[in-house]
């Protein structure tokens, strides 16, 4: 296989990853039944600091992903993914203005991330449909930035939709329904300062798995984000939208989550249809 198809092929399913672990994940609660009711002494900046309390408890989740991303462009995907006790994720993405490539499967499974191309990966790496990259062994640094996003890719992602807590106007829109759930609308703005000031009265815990999603943004080259958030009757993050400007481009993401704390499974790809990362990397530099 010619060096240049496996860089071509690297760069296309990397890419996709990053997408993926960075901005997908925003795993906070769905929803029962009920629009979240403020009671009078309820204001907007509680309600949010309610829901984001109830990331917590969170230990698996699978929902919905649209909009987009500086360097993909338009993306769609739907994902799986537990936290507790250890975390793995399955993810079928499609990078929507990248016509047949822009189709990838991400799986976490056991500190190993695999991205899967489908059959056209596989005329392009000898029959192999997968990548993989040992978390264990390579990070961002090992990997040369060939993987942006793998050093971090096994870190709890469920916390991007607490960056509203940071923001100094948060609004009550009004009732809306997604996906059939009555659910309150707020909106706000928020810097990523203005985040990182307000974790100072977290727990330790709560504040270091804060700031692990808040150092992906700065990665970004975000500065600042607009936010709206849906919350259900059970006082859970049914919906949330993020925008804002990036280094290379505009950051639109929109996360419906689909459920909750329900058992999730994923496996490894057969082993006959993966190729290591570190292994191609190395037949590169020889």
């Amino acid at each position: 296989m010619k060096i240049s198809v496996r860089a071509s092929v690297r760069r296309r399913t990397t890419g996709a990853a990053l997408a993926a672990l960075v901005l997908a994940g925003g795993a906070v609660g769905c929803s029962k039944d009920g629009a979240s009711e403020e009671s009078p002494k309820m204001t907007p900046a509680a309600a949010v600091a309610k829901a984001a309390k109830n990331t917590e408890d969170i230990t698996s989740i699978s929902y919905r992903m649209t909009g987009r991303t500086p360097e993909e462009g338009r993306v769609k995907a739907e994902a799986q993914m537990r936290m507790k006790p250890d975390v793995a994720m399955s993810m079928k993405m499609t990078a929507l203005d990248q016509g047949a490539d822009g189709t990838a499967e991400i799986r976490l499974v056991d500190k190993a991330m695999y991205i899967g191309g489908g059959a056209a990966a596989a005329k392009e790496m000898d029959g192999k449909s997968w990548i993989k990259f040992d978390l264990s062994t390579l990070g961002d640094d090992a990997l040369g930035g060939a993987a942006p996003g793998a050093g971090t890719a096994d870190k709890n992602p469920a916390q991007e939709s607490t960056f509203l807590t940071g923001s100094k106007d948060v609004k009550k829109v009004g009732t809306e329904k997604i996906d059939g759930v009555e659910t309150t609308h707020y909106k706000g703005t928020v810097t990523l300062d203005e985040f990182r000031k307000s974790l100072k009265s977290e727990s330790k815990t709560t504040r270091e798995q804060r700031e692990k999603s808040l150092e992906q943004y700065e990665k970004m080259g975000v500065d600042a984000l607009t936010m709206d958030m849906w919350i259900d009757g059970d006082d859970r993050t049914k919906q949330f939208r993020m925008k804002g400007d990036a280094d290379k481009g505009k950051l639109d993401m929109t996360i419906t989550f689909v459920d909750y704390n329900k058992p999730v499974t994923v496996e490894a790809p057969p082993a006959k249809d993966v190729m290591d990362l570190a292994e191609m990397m190395g037949d590169i530099e020889s």
